[in-house]
């Protein structure tokens, strides 16, 4: 009915869905919205149209993007055990160590356990890498990048 290329309708649905989701998404304002959509180069008449669009349907769309988060589960609790096994019948003086980690999580209501069994020096190395991932958040690229999540 259009007389225009499937592809075409395609990638304008496609840029339309993209602007109103990210707009919404960043909650910007009606003069950031007007000049983000300035660019493209429409009609007056459209952007308004647009801006319109937009207004109607942030809070709805901030909802429905709210929904598909995916829920992860949070911390509740951490049992922890320390076992060393020192000698076998093999072998009679030998020192094997091993944590064992009972997590405690809440899902949805719900409390699952899960249970982990690792090395002391694996132990070691996870914490390292934990303590350097809460270092880098503490950088101004990762600052920028979480207030944009938001």
């Amino acid at each position: 009915k259009l007389n225009v290329d499937v592809d075409t309708v395609q990638h304008g649905v496609e840029g339309l869905t993209y602007l109103l989701t990210e707009s919404s998404k960043l909650m910007i304002s009606e003069a950031d919205f007007q000049d983000s959509i300035h660019v493209l180069g429409f009609s007056d008449e459209l952007n308004k149209l647009l801006l319109q669009l937009y207004l109607d349907n942030r809070k709805e769309v901030r909802s429905i993007l709210g929904e598909l988060t995916p829920k992860l589960p949070s911390y509740h609790n951490l049992e922890w055990r320390l076992d060393v096994q020192l000698a076998s019948r093999s072998l009679r003086q030998q020192i094997k160590p091993a944590v064992t980690i009972k997590l405690h999580l809440n899902q949805h209501e719900d409390q699952t356990t899960q249970v982990l069994q690792t090395d002391p020096s694996t132990l070691l190395h996870l914490i390292q890498q934990l303590e350097q991932a809460l270092g880098e958040m503490k950088t101004n690229h990762c600052r920028r990048i979480v207030r944009n999540m938001k």
